[in-house]
């Protein structure tokens, strides 16, 4: 029997995230955020946090990223050149309210946005806006310590009713919070919850209160659910979307308890986030986790009926890698998205020692579909690596051999019957690394000249991904040859 291929409306594109490729971040009003007060790290050097900002002692990749500010429409007309359909992109909340607790927006940051969406109307290009991806108004955190605080949903619903009411004859796919999971993870509390808990010096190594930080994802579960539900007001065409870091795993071995520790793993960072966002309600083995671990946050009554009404349409996640899960604590660990875990020893491993594995991507898609029966949209995807500008050229053979892999299984999961409509990769440009702050580890299909200090050119290149990936978009995902 032919294998089915890809549907003749498959949305094939690209992702990025402000704080990754704006820079501007002090420029036509634009507050600080809390990436902007991350300095650079590397693979073994953690990334410092300084709530008091000093460009004179460090160097802060965020603040110029990759210039996409001032390079916006080259970059669009590049995207539309390789031939996306979609385009994944989220608006800086400290562009729109620098404080984030202001009155009033910033018309100069939603000039900007009303710019990059119109260059996307141009070339018929589908934005997919994630309206929270790391991007808290630095102020936030300081003052009322991020999500931790009930105010922070009412200071987001705010930003997220703007920008929709003023987007809404643009924007169609709206994701209302990046990896929602993470803050399921002691990682997740600067970055996703805008917690800073005294003791935090690096975002490497993070003290932990988990009280706060599962009140942080409560409230980012209820603020979302109220953006699905005033979205659907301003308008009933608006579809909304979870995202998860979906940290796949394996039991290492066939011991029931590598089984059973397994199964509670999965539940803990991928099911349960998707359980709120899909299902509306608190999933029963969360509840029991909340009391084994005497974790305690504060529950409105009518945060029940708000989860319930405002669940999302559609389902989306990140996928790189896959982990291991074991009860032993002898054996050898790799590192992955936000969690690392054991070693797999059937499968090879980046330079930043991150499993591959694309078969995982089609054994996660019936994973997903099974338990949600909702379409499904892998909305990041990619190979961090060291890539090599000679002579105006990139040969990343090694990304092409990634993606192609990958895209065979995505085929296969839809042939297994599972709903997959849209597919944009991490990322459509160089950006710099969220983890580390590094140039160095790129993910794009367009070069960008320029290192871990900011030093270059910023011109850009097409890479030979970008002419890969640019048929198989025009084949719609048949030919995926050299």
């Amino acid at each position: 029997m032919k294998i089915k291929g890809f549907p003749n409306n498959f949305l094939w594109g690209g992702a990025t995230a402000a704080n990754q490729v704006e820079g501007a971040w002090n420029t036509d009003g634009k507050g600080p955020n809390l990436a902007d007060a991350m300095v650079a790290g590397s693979n073994t050097t953690p990334r410092k946090i300084t709530l008091e900002i000093d460009e004179s002692k460090y160097y802060y990749p965020s603040h110029k990223a990759v210039d996409y500010y001032h390079h916006y429409k080259e970059d669009i007309a590049l995207m539309a050149e390789m031939g996306l359909k979609i385009y994944r992109m989220s608006i800086s909340w400290a562009r729109i309210f620098p404080k984030g607790s202001e009155d009033e927006p910033n018309e100069e940051g939603l000039k900007f946005y009303d710019e990059i969406f119109k260059e996307l109307k141009k070339y018929n290009i589908e934005p997919l806006v994630t309206i929270y991806h790391n991007e808290m108004p630095l102020n936030l955190v300081t003052e009322i310590n991020g999500w931790s605080d009930r105010k922070c949903i009412d200071y987001y619903v705010k930003f997220a009713e703007v920008i929709m009411n003023r987007y809404k004859d643009y924007v169609k796919y709206w994701i209302p919070i990046n990896e929602i999971n993470d803050l399921t993870t002691n990682v997740g509390n600067w970055n996703h919850g805008g917690i800073l808990n005294e003791g935090t010096e690096t975002f490497q190594d993070q003290k932990d209160d988990p009280n706060k930080r599962f009140a942080a994802l409560h409230n980012q579960f209820v603020a979302s659910a109220k953006t699905v539900m005033i979205g659907k007001k301003i308008n009933p065409e608006f579809q909304f979307g979870t995202m998860i870091c979906h940290i796949t795993v394996y039991p290492l071995t066939c011991h029931p308890e590598d089984i059973l520790l397994t199964q509670q793993e999965d539940q803990l960072r991928n099911r349960f986030s998707g359980d709120v966002q899909m299902k509306g309600k608190y999933p029963y083995y969360m509840k029991r986790y909340f009391e084994r671990n005497n974790i305690h946050f504060e529950v409105q009554p009518e945060d029940e009926q708000i989860l319930l009404e405002g669940h999302c349409d559609f389902y989306t996640f990140s996928y790189y890698m896959t982990n291991c899960i074991t009860r032993q604590t002898d054996v050898a660990q790799v590192s992955g998205n936000i969690m690392g875990g054991a070693k797999n020893p059937y499968l090879k491993a980046t330079e930043w020692n991150w499993q591959i594995d694309p078969v995982g991507l089609r054994y996660t898609l019936n994973h997903i579909y099974d338990r949600y029966n909702v379409p499904i949209m892998i909305t990041e995807n990619g190979l961090g690596a060291k890539d090599i500008l000679e002579d105006g050229k990139i040969h990343d053979d090694y990304r092409i051999e990634y993606y192609r892999e990958h895209i065979k299984q995505m085929k296969l999961a839809i042939d297994d019957g599972v709903d997959l409509i849209g597919y944009t990769p991490w990322t459509a440009i160089d950006v710099i690394s969220c983890s580390t702050g590094e140039m160095a580890k790129r993910y794009g299909f367009i070069y960008v000249d320029a290192d871990d200090e900011g030093h270059g050119t910023y011109q850009r290149y097409k890479k030979d991904s970008f002419y890969w990936y640019q048929k198989v978009i025009a084949t719609n995902g048949e030919d995926l040859s050299e």
